[in-house]
């Protein structure tokens, strides 16, 4: 993600006609099979223990809620990368959503809350835009700084609008605010309750889908769903449309967009404020979904997962969903389920292991197919002989996650070939 900062990017390749339309075609076929195969091996694995947990509508339905800011936090990133400039201070940003959607939220209603927490994150967005853009300065060191100043910022004005007064009868402190309403929760009618009863027969395969689809269409936030539509709407416009060719460009070769009559600066600004304001609606999200309050805190480092999820995703929205389930779905496990359940999903781990070992021998990567084979035969053993993880280990298993998937993803990254260089209109005459 982190590029050196150079002043001139390297010459974009030739793609053959239509080349994007078979890339595309490849990569949402091997999400499918993706998918599909990790749904069959979590089936077996709670076949096999008894976890009836692993699939269960409840279940689903948390790791939705937690993993919605992860990939709102990514699909900023995505956004920001694409046109070259990258973005650290997703987490600063959402911190300004979180506050933002609390204090307009408790003071007037959560919908203009959560208008007021995308708009500080475009707030964030354009100074990240102005520090990058305009003056140069380091990625990651203007990042950095956001986040710090996000944090001192809120922590601040939290303690003059809700340590006293109004505020404080209500329930609001230096470290929270008042309660907010709730914003409206969408169940299908008649489905959801006939999933759940199909769930309830734990039949293999057909009531893990039943759980997984329970979780999708019961007390669903109205945000999940514009999330869901944001993701589809940010391929679309990326990918299909004239606006989104000239914003990728920016990021792969801003010379020759140039040289074609982009307006580079202009591109990249327009990407920095969507980035923040997906980033503040990720923070509003965590404010009036999740804890119904703006909490000191709350965002808890899912800018820097959602970067992760990103990356994950190879800066593809399919992917990056993929990766934003993932981690919600291991956060939500050690949140819900604690250390027995957990522990189911060693199993699936001795088999990614052993099938990722079996891999790396048949390409003749024999130190890394025998180190996997070692670990495998280690995560077994654990397994055999213990009835349930140990709760520090439960806590950290989103973090473990983390690296777990990186690690493995790395070889096949393609980040876009000017993220994070400095540019200078006319550089390339």
């Amino acid at each position: 993600m982190t590029a050196t900062m150079t002043d001139a990017p390297p010459p974009a390749a030739p793609k053959a006609p239509g080349s994007a339309d078979r890339r595309t075609g490849r990569s949402t076929t091997r999400i499918f099979l993706v998918v599909a195969g990790a749904l069959l091996l979590i089936a077996v694995v709670r076949l096999i223990t008894g976890a009836n947990q692993l699939t269960s509508e409840g279940q689903v339905n948390a790791a939705l809620g937690l993993a919605v800011p992860i990939g709102l936090a990514g699909l900023a990133g995505l956004w920001s990368e694409r046109a070259g400039v990258v973005n650290i201070g997703l987490e600063g940003m959402m911190i300004l959503g979180t506050f933002g959607a609390g204090w307009i939220g408790w003071q007037s209603s959560p919908w203009l809350g959560l208008l007021c927490g995308i708009g500080f994150g475009v707030l964030g967005g354009l100074v990240h835009a102005v520090a990058t853009v305009t003056f140069g300065v380091d990625h990651i060191v203007s990042g950095v700084a956001i986040n710090l100043l996000a944090l001192g910022a809120t922590q601040y004005l939290a303690k003059l609008f809700f340590a006293g007064g109004k505020a404080s009868e209500a329930g609001g402190n230096p470290k929270q605010s008042p309660p907010v309403d709730s914003l409206t929760d969408i169940t299908v009618p008649g489905l959801s309750g006939a999933l759940h009863s199909v769930e309830q027969h734990h039949w293999f395969l057909i009531s893990d889908i039943a759980g997984i689809l329970g979780g999708i269409v019961t007390d669903v936030s109205v945000v999940t769903i514009l999330a869901a539509l944001l993701f589809a709407g940010s391929w679309w416009v990326l990918w299909r449309t004239p606006f989104g060719l000239r914003l990728r460009s920016c990021g792969e070769n801003p010379v020759a967009a140039e040289s074609l009559g982009v307006n580079v600066y202009r591109y990249k600004y327009a990407a920095v404020a969507i980035s923040g304001g997906l980033a503040g609606l990720g923070g509003a999200f965590l404010a009036l979904v999740t804890s119904h309050t703006y909490l000191e805190g709350q965002t808890g480092g899912r800018g820097y997962i959602g970067l992760a999820a990103m990356i994950f995703g190879n800066w593809r929205p399919g992917g990056l969903a993929m990766g934003a389930a993932l981690f919600g779905y291991s956060d939500a496990l050690q949140l819900r389920n604690g250390g027995v359940t957990v522990h189911a999903l060693l199993l699936l781990l001795v088999v990614l292991l052993a099938a990722l070992a079996g891999w790396k021998l048949y390409r003749k990567a024999l130190w890394q197919g025998v180190v996997s084979a070692v670990m495998a035969v280690l995560v077994l053993a654990w397994y055999l002989f213990t009835d349930e993880v140990p709760s520090d280990f439960v806590g950290a298993t989103p973090y473990v996650v983390t690296l777990l998937v990186l690690s493995l993803s790395a070889q096949r990254l393609r980040m876009p070939k000017a993220d994070g260089m400095r540019y200078r209109k006319g550089q390339g005459k």
